[in-house]
């Protein structure tokens, strides 16, 4: 029951901080029997909350042992069944007790993890799920950090003492601006690899390199991030429009892995520079790729300028009763959650974490008073009315941003009409050439998701040709 309700709360709370969150591959979960979830790491405690919020499964995730040492996220995480685990690299350097101090004795350290491995396998003897993270530690690397060993061996560990045969389904994380409140996420499970052997050193070796494989199929990786901000320039050229999320994410997936085999190619270092100093072009301009990605008519944006802000009059009267609550929070979390952690990594669950605190206290000070003031009923109305109203204000939040970002987009085209003009023709002119050298360089075992024949790109370029733009 405890795991219920904090999974609910827990849900709800995602599904304020994403504004969409997209889960693919629910097909690969088993519905019944021992499954060992691993997945990617690069957003700290919102890495295991997707995937508790959204698997269908009771899941015992594996936690660094340090996170339990706060009263209220021990109570958390014993609620949601986590296991704790002692890592040498967590208790290096000067101990802050006696109790961190006997926990980095080598002997000390293991045999606090054979007990949690012996708490893993129980669990995974009995038919239920464990959730690891193979890279270890949580980072805001551009690709997967070295793998640990830990989750082939819980693997191979817990197939010895299961009837069933045991799935360990890979879940790749993707998130479209991992430190940004309200924006999108792609939680995607893979095919399950079916494991049984011994723990012998060449048995844990080999599942690792196989568990490594699956999360890369399911994650985007590149060598740096300037790689990888070119590559997304080159993937927003070559996809429709209005592509899902999925696709979005395998597109830019296909162009990372790829792009190494062919970076010296003439062709691929010509389209290179031309995209990298497009881009450029756009920064100096302080404009977006996706203004130019359709041919939208001064009108079309005003369009959709009041549309939007027909919406947001629409929600306002909602957020009346309880903005004092939620605005304050909401501002201090953005401002305080960079400040607060060293660590970009943790950013966005320093964010969640303190606005889902705040919110909560007002939120209870709010009932109290009310309940204090006018009576239990007025308490019982605030109870309701207060999410209402927390549920409206993220409505306008997310209008105002889409009729800010259209103002913007409006301005800038009054004020660069000439060179947004040449910026498009370049950009048509780049999108050819980019189609053209991916379907010249595309591996011949790859089917292209939109190759230049695909009847959605036809469609698209039809739709944005328009004699009256600019």
């Amino acid at each position: 029951m405890v795991y219920r309700i904090l999974t609910w709360f827990l849900r709800a709370v995602a599904r304020v901080f994403f504004r969409q969150v997209e889960v693919v591959g629910l097909e690969h979960v088993p519905a019944a029997g021992p499954v060992l979830f691993v997945g990617n790491h690069p957003n700290s405690l919102i890495d295991p909350i997707l995937i508790i919020t959204t698997c269908g499964r009771k899941v015992h995730f594996a936690a660094k042992d340090t996170l339990f040492k706060g009263r209220l996220m021990r109570g958390l995480l014993r609620g949601l069944g986590a296991v704790p685990l002692a890592r040498k690299v967590e208790h290096d350097g000067k101990p802050a007790d006696a109790a961190t101090a006997a926990v980095r004795d080598p002997s000390e350290m293991a045999r606090l993890n054979d007990a949690a491995f012996d708490s893993m396998f129980t669990v995974l003897a009995g038919g239920g799920t464990i959730g690891i993270f193979p890279e270890g530690l949580s980072h805001d690397a551009s690709q997967l950090a070295r793998f640990k060993t830990g989750a082939a061996r819980l693997a191979l560990g817990g197939s010895t003492r299961t009837s069933a045969p045991l799935a360990v389904v890979p879940c790749g994380l993707t998130f479209i601006h991992p430190k940004r409140f309200r924006s999108r996420v792609l939680v995607q499970y893979g095919p399950p690899l079916l494991v049984e052997g011994s723990t012998e050193p060449d048995q844990v070796k080999r599942v690792t390199g196989e568990i490594e494989q699956a999360l890369r199929r399911l994650t985007i990786n590149a060598p740096d991030w300037d790689t990888v901000r070119a590559l997304d320039t080159v993937r927003r050229l070559y996809q429709p429009h209005g592509i899902a999320i999925e696709d979005r994410v395998e597109l830019a997936r296909r162009f990372n892995t790829h792009y190494t085999a062919v970076a010296d190619d003439p062709r691929v270092v010509a389209v290179m520079a031309r995209v990298r100093d497009y881009q450029q072009r756009l920064d100096e301009l302080g404009l977006a790729d996706r203004e130019l990605a359709r041919d939208l008519t001064k009108r079309e944006i005003a369009a959709r300028m009041l549309r939007h802000v027909v919406l947001l009059v629409w929600w306002l009267p909602l957020t009346v009763p309880a903005a004092p609550l939620h605005v304050p929070p909401l501002i201090f979390a953005r401002l305080a959650g960079p400040r607060l952690t060293p660590r970009k990594d943790v950013v966005a669950t320093t964010k969640m974490l303190v606005g889902m605190l705040l919110v909560l206290l007002s939120y209870a000070l709010a009932v109290a008073y009310a309940w204090w003031r006018l009576g239990p009923w007025w308490g019982a109305f605030a109870m309701l009315l207060v999410p209402i109203s927390g549920w409206a204000t993220l409505r306008v939040l997310d209008r105002f941003r889409l009729v800010r970002r259209a103002f913007g987009v409006l301005g800038r085209r009054l004020r660069f009409r000439r060179e947004v003009r040449a910026l498009r023709a370049e950009r048509a002119g780049l999108a050819q050439d980019v189609i053209r050298v991916v379907g010249q360089l595309l591996p011949r075992d790859l089917e292209p998701l939109f190759p230049a024949s695909h009847p959605q790109r036809l469609d698209d370029e039809a739709a944005t040709r328009d004699p009256a733009s600019p």
